[in-house]
C-alpha cells in the first residue's frame, strides 16, 4: 500500500497518549495528536515532529460534541481515511472518595469523558475509519475495569474503590463490545486495552510502569493482523477477566 497508515490518538499531548502517538509515527504512520489544550497540543507536536515525526494536531475535547465534530470534519479535509482510532482521553477527579460522598455531578463529569467520549468520537469518525482497508479501534480501559479483579482480595486493585473511575472504564468495555459486534463483518477489529499501573499526571506519578511499557498492549492492538482477535480486553499479560 502506498499510501501512508494514518491514526488518532485522543488525549494525546502527555503521558500515554504521547508515547502512542510516538511510536506509531515511529513506525511510519501520519500521526493526528488529539489534544483539547492548543498550546500543549503544539508543544507535543513541536517536540515529536522535531524528531522526524510525521505527527500533527487536532484540536478536540472529547467530552463536546461541536468540538468531536469539529474535529471530524478537519480530518475529513485533511485525509481520505482513517486506519487506527486510540481512544485515549481519559480522567478521575477524585482517588479517594468513598462512593457513599462522591456526587453525582462528579461521576457524571467522569463519565462524560470516560464513556460518552469514546462513543461520540467513535462515531463522529466511523466515516474515515470505514475507507481504511482494516479499521482498528481501541478504547484504552483499565485494570480497575476488572469487576472480577475488584473483588478479588488477592487482587493489587481490591482496596481501589472508586465509583466513578471503576465503573466508566468497566463500561468503557462494555461499548467496546458493542462496538465489536456490530463492526466486525466490515472488518474492524474493536478492543479494549489495560496499559497497567503507569506513572501518570492522572495518579500523581505513583504508578509503577513506565508510559513506554503502557503503550505496547495499545500499540499491539492498533496494528492488529487480520486474525487479530476483537471484543476482547487485554492487558500485557493477554486476555484478561472482564
Amino acid at each position: 500500500m502506498s499510501e501512508r497508515l494514518t491514526a488518532l490518538v485522543t488525549g494525546a499531548n502527555k503521558g500515554i497518549g504521547t508515547e502512542v502517538v510516538r511510536r506509531l509515527a515511529a513506525d511510519g504512520y501520519t500521526v493526528w495528536l488529539g489534544s483539547r489544550d492548543r498550546a500543549r497540543g503544539e508543544a507535543a507536536v513541536a517536540a515529536l515532529k522535531g524528531a522526524g515525526l510525521d505527527v500533527r494536531l487536532l484540536e478536540i475535547d472529547v467530552a463536546d460534541d461541536a468540538s468531536v465534530t469539529k474535529a471530524a470534519q478537519r480530518l475529513a479535509q485533511e485525509t481520505g481515511r482513517l486506519d487506527v482510532l486510540v481512544n485515549n482521553a481519559g480522567i478521575a477527579l477524585s482517588l479517594s472518595t468513598p462512593p457513599s460522598t462522591e456526587a453525582v455531578a462528579q461521576v457524571k463529569a467522569v463519565y462524560e469523558v470516560n464513556v460518552f467520549g469514546p462513543v461520540r468520537v467513535t462515531q463522529a469518525f466511523l466515516p474515515l475509519l470505514k475507507v481504511a482497508p482494516a479499521p482498528r479501534i481501541v478504547m484504552v480501559s483499565s485494570g480497575l475495569a476488572s469487576l472480577t479483579r475488584l473483588v478479588d482480595p488477592a487482587s493489587e486493585f481490591y482496596a481501589i474503590n472508586l465509583l466513578s473511575y471503576n465503573s466508566s472504564k468497566t463500561a468503557l468495555n462494555a461499548v467496546t463490545v458493542s462496538f465489536a459486534k456490530e463492526l466486525a463483518a466490515s472488518g474492524f477489529k474493536v478492543n479494549a486495552a489495560d496499559p497497567g499501573y503507569t506513572a501518570t499526571d492522572l495518579n500523581g506519578h505513583t504508578g509503577y510502569r513506565t508510559v513506554a511499557q503502557a503503550a505496547e498492549i495499545i500499540l499491539k492492538l492498533a496494528t492488529l493482523p487480520a486474525d487479530g482477535p476483537t471484543a476482547g480486553f487485554f492487558d500485557d499479560q493477554g486476555a484478561e477477566s472482564w
